[in-house]
C-alpha cells in the first residue's frame, strides 16, 4: 500500500560528511568504556597474556573482515538505514523489520543507555552524589537516582544537539574522537616504554600460553582443550562489545559525500585503527601491571590486571606512573570517550528508524526531517527509550543481549552478500568484498561458533536476546495486518 506524501518530504539529507568525518564516526562509535575495563574479566577467564592478546587480535581480525564485506553492500546501497537496507534487500521485509526492531529495543538503545551510565559512573569520581547505585526511589528493577537522571540528561543534551543539524553532531564527534585517540596513544606510549624498562612485560610473557580460570575468591583452575575453547569464546563477549557499533556509519549513508567510495574506506580505516589501538592498549596494560593478582591485595601491583579495583584496568595501570592522580586522569579520559561514543550512536541510530518509517515499518512521524535536515522525531523516540533503559537497572544484562544479537545480525548480513551475488549478479558493485568468498565465509563460520559457545555458556542472557529479536516477528505481522 502506497504511503501518503508527508508535508516536509521534500526536505532531504545534506551530504556534508567526508572520509575523515566518516572514519572518525566508525572509530568514535567503537571506542567507549569497554577497552578501559573488560580486560580484567578476560584475564580472570584465561589467566594467560598470550591468549588475552590473541583474543583481542582475533576480535580485530573478525571486525575488519566484516567491515571489508560490508564495503560491497555499502557501495551497492548507499542509502540511509545501511544494514537494515542490506538485510531487507537480501532477505525481504520481515527480517529487515526484525533487525530494525532489535536495534531499537536493545542493540542501539541498550548500548546508548549502558554508555550513558558508564559516563555517569566516571563523572561520580568528581561528584560522588552521582553514583548510579545511590537510588532515592526503587520499584522492582526501576531505580531512580541523581546519577540516572544525570545519564538521561546527557542523552537529552546530545539528542538536542544532533537535532540542530548534522554539522553539530559532526563537530562533537570529530573533537571528542580525536581527543580520545590522542589520549589513548599517550597511555600506550607511556605504558610500553615503562614495561620495556622495568621488565614487567617480559615477566608477563614467561608462561604466555599456560591458561587458567581464576574465580572471584582467587582459586585457580587450569584450562586446556575444550575448556580453553569455551573460556575463549565466552571471554570474547567483552572484546566484541568493545569493538561493536562500527556498522553505524552505514546508517548515515544519506549524509556522506561520495558514499560508494567513502563508506567502504571509512569502514576499513576506522576498524583497523581501533584494532591496532586495542591490541597496543593491552600490551601497555601488560607492561605496567602483572597479569595475575590476588583479590585480597591492597595495592595495584599485587591485584594485577585480574583483580584491578572495580575492573578499572586502565586506571590501575596508569596509577603505576602517576599515582593517585591517575584516578582523575582516567576518569576524564573515559568521560570524553563515552560522551563522544554516545554522540556517534545517537547520530547514527535515528537514521535507521527514519529508513524503516519511510518503508512503513516504523512510526510514520519518524519518516520526517526537520528544518535542519535531520530525523528529529526518530532522534527523540530513541532518546525516550534509551532513557527508560537507564532507569531499568538491566543495562548490564542488555550488554550481553545486544552483543549476541548484534553478532547474529552481522552473520546474517554477510550471508546476504552471498545471496545478492547470486540473485543480482549484474548489480553495480563499485567495491567488491576483499577475499570473497573465503574471508566472508570464514567470518560466518567463526561468528557462528562464537554464538554457539555463548548459547551454551550464557544461555539465559543470549536466550533473552533471541527472544527480544523473535518478538519482532509477531509485531511485524500485527502492524502489517493493521496497515492492510
Amino acid at each position: 500500500m502506497a504511503q501518503p506524501l508527508l508535508a516536509d518530504e521534500k526536505t532531504e539529507f545534506k551530504r556534508s560528511l567526508g572520509l575523515t568525518d566518516s572514519t572518525l564516526i566508525v572509530s568514535g562509535s567503537m571506542i567507549g568504556s569497554g577497552i578501559f575495563i573488560v580486560s580484567a574479566d578476560m584475564a580472570r577467564n584465561l589467566g594467560s597474556s598470550g591468549w588475552l592478546l590473541m583474543l583481542w587480535v582475533m576480535t580485530g581480525v573478525l571486525t575488519v573482515s566484516a567491515a571489508l564485506s560490508y564495503g560491497e553492500l555499502a557501495g551497492m546501497m548507499p542509502k540511509a538505514g545501511g544494514q537494515y537496507v542490506y538485510i531487507q534487500r537480501a532477505y525481504g521485509k520481515l527480517l529487515g523489520f526484525v533487525y530494525g526492531w532489535t536495534v531499537f529495543t536493545v542493540i542501539q538503545t541498550g548500548t546508548i543507555a549502558a554508555v550513558a551510565v558508564a559516563f555517569t559512573k566516571f563523572t561520580a569520581v568528581f561528584i560522588p552524589a552521582l553514583n548510579p547505585e545511590l537510588a532515592f526511589f526503587t520499584m522492582g528493577k526501576i531505580k531512580i537516582s541523581l546519577g540516572s537522571l544525570y545519564a538521561i540528561g546527557s542523552l537529552v543534551f546530545l539528542t538536542w544537539l544532533n537535532n540542530q543539524g548534522v554539522q553539530s553532531g559532526k563537530l562533537i564527534q570529530n573533537v571528542f574522537t580525536s581527543a580520545k585517540l590522542v589520549a589513548l596513544f599517550g597511555v600506550i606510549l607511556l605504558g610500553i616504554g615503562m614495561g620495556l624498562s622495568d621488565g614487567t612485560l617480559s615477566a608477563n610473557f614467561e608462561n604466555a600460553w599456560t591458561a587458567s580460570s581464576t574465580s572471584a575468591d582467587g582459586s585457580v583452575v587450569p584450562l586446556a582443550g575444550m575448556a580453553l575453547l569455551l573460556a575463549f569464546g565466552v571471554s570474547m563477549i567483552g572484546s566484541l562489545f568493545s569493538a561493536d557499533a562500527w556498522n553505524n556509519v552505514t546508517f548515515i549513508a544519506g549524509e556522506i559525500k561520495n558514499p560508494r567510495r567513502n563508506i567502504p574506506l571509512a569502514l576499513f580505516f576506522g576498524t583497523l585503527i581501533v584494532t591496532v589501538i586495542y591490541a597496543l592498549a593491552n600490551v601497555a596494560y601488560l607492561s605496567m601491571l602483572p597479569l595475575k593478582g590476588s583479590p585480597e591485595a591492597t595495592d595495584v601491583l599485587s591485584r594485577g590486571i585480574q583483580f584491578a579495583e572495580y575492573d578499572r584496568v586502565a586506571t590501575a595501570a596508569v596509577s603505576t606512573i602517576f599515582g593517585d592522580v591517575a584516578v582523575a586522569i582516567m576518569a576524564v579520559l573515559i568521560m570524553v570517550s563515552t560522551f563522544g561514543c554516545n554522540n556517534g550512536l545517537i547520530l547514527a541510530g535515528a537514521r535507521l528508524y527514519y529508513a524503516m518509517a519511510k518503508d512503513g515499518l516504523f512510526i510514520k512521524q519518524a519518516a520526517t526531517l526537520n528544518k535542519n535536515s535531520v530525523p528529529s522525531t526518530a532522534l527523540w523516540l530513541q532518546c525516550l527509550w534509551a532513557s527508560l533503559l537507564c532507569l531499568s537497572g538491566t543495562y548490564g544484562d542488555l550488554l550481553d543481549y545486544c552483543t549476541f544479537t548484534s553478532l547474529l545480525f552481522y552473520i546474517v548480513t554477510i550471508g546476504g552478500l552471498f545471496i545478492l551475488r547470486r540473485k543480482e549478479p549484474t548489480a553495480e558493485r563499485p567495491y567488491r568484498a576483499f577475499g570473497y568468498p573465503l574471508v566472508p565465509a570464514l567470518y560466518i563460520i567463526a561468528g557462528t561458533a562464537i554464538c554457539v559457545i555463548l548459547l551454551t555458556q550464557k544461555t539465559f542472557n543470549t536466550g533473552m536476546g533471541l527472544l527480544i529479536a523473535g518478538l519482532g516477528v509477531p509485531v511485524f505481522y500485527f502492524t502489517q495486518r493493521r496497515k492492510d
